[in-house]
């Protein structure tokens, strides 16, 4: 190791992005700060082309992820890395004032011939929600090919997929394939692969800024959807530290601290730490940092301990 300070954790600060359906709570609620009248999604850990995260403070401020991996080396990203090519993993913050399409997401293998990247498998976990506030995930039951294609054709797809009333601290997972849409009043955490490709298979004939109708990508959707039904769920267990989802491509988990607190790290992986509620500090190392609601902070690959002072919750995240 030729550089320790390069095990230093780092807070990152997010890219942003104004879709239409999105609302305000993000920067009342999560304090982020954005010149956009509406932040639909807040981007806190991402090396993606298409919205990177930066580094606040320190000696590498400024720099896009990215550029900071490149500079402090790829073994920073821990051994689980190795195989990847490019950043494994995109966090995101969504805040969903209006429905969001309903869209399906591809698998590895068709996104790299099709989209020249990976596809995305996600999970979702509720940080907040209006009373009454649903989003669809699956079908209510198994579907063909026709039935999909023809309530696609009559705007009634709605109406074949599993609709389910949410309520905070919720768990849902994604896998690539699953058709699904965020519904209005929804806020979420979301962690995912590295990916942007979404195929939009209905948006309720809404139109952009120009007035455009948002274009659909029906005959990709229609080839990558699962067509079984959902399976059944299960409600998040209570507690101090909860594993929320598991996959090949990340582990998440959900840690609740009070006072003192602790947790591991190792040569494996990074970790992402995304503050959910409440405020502290982290030690790690020699090295402390400052954290309040809304902040991310990323931790190289490293055997060390972590200790965590202040009262709230955070989301941890890493590669399986």
């Amino acid at each position: 190791m030729k550089n320790m300070d390069r095990f230093d954790p780092v807070k990152l600060s997010p890219a942003f992005k104004d879709y239409l359906w999105g609302g305000v709570r993000l920067k009342s609620q999560f304090n982020k700060k954005s010149d956009l009248d509406r932040v639909a999604e807040s981007w806190e850990l991402s090396a993606h082309k298409d919205g990177q995260s930066v580094v606040k403070g320190g000696q590498h401020d400024g720099m896009a992820l990215k550029e900071y991996i490149n500079a402090i080396g790829k073994e920073a990203l821990g051994t689980r890395c190795e195989k990847c090519e490019d950043f494994p993993l995109l966090i995101k913050l969504i805040d969903a004032k209006g429905d969001l399409s309903v869209q399906v997401h591809p698998s590895d293998a068709y996104a790299l011939e099709h989209e020249g990247e990976y596809g995305k498998t996600e999970m979702w976990y509720i940080l907040d929600c209006d009373e009454g506030a649903c989003l669809y995930y699956g079908f209510t039951h198994d579907v063909t090919r026709e039935e999909y294609e023809g309530a696609i054709k009559k705007g009634r797809l709605t109406d074949i997929l599993n609709r389910v009333e949410v309520k905070r601290g919720d768990v849902f997972f994604i896998p690539a394939g699953t058709v699904h849409a965020i519904g209005a009043g929804i806020l979420i955490c979301e962690i995912q692969q590295n990916s942007n490709t979404t195929y939009r298979v209905y948006d309720y004939n809404r139109r952009d800024k120009n007035g455009n109708l948002r274009p659909l990508h029906i005959e990709k959707a229609l080839a990558v959807s699962d067509l079984t039904k959902a399976p059944e769920r299960t409600d998040t267990p209570d507690g101090e530290d909860v594993l929320l989802a598991e996959c090949e491509y990340f582990k998440v988990r959900r840690l609740r601290f009070d006072s003192d607190r602790e947790f591991s790290v190792d040569r494996e992986s990074f970790v992402s730490l995304i503050i959910t509620e409440g405020e502290g500090s982290l030690l790690c190392g020699d090295v402390k940092l400052e954290f309040t609601k809304g902040d991310s902070i990323f931790i190289p690959a490293q055997e060390n301990s972590c200790k965590i002072t202040g009262h709230g919750e955070m989301i941890l995240s890493r590669v399986n």
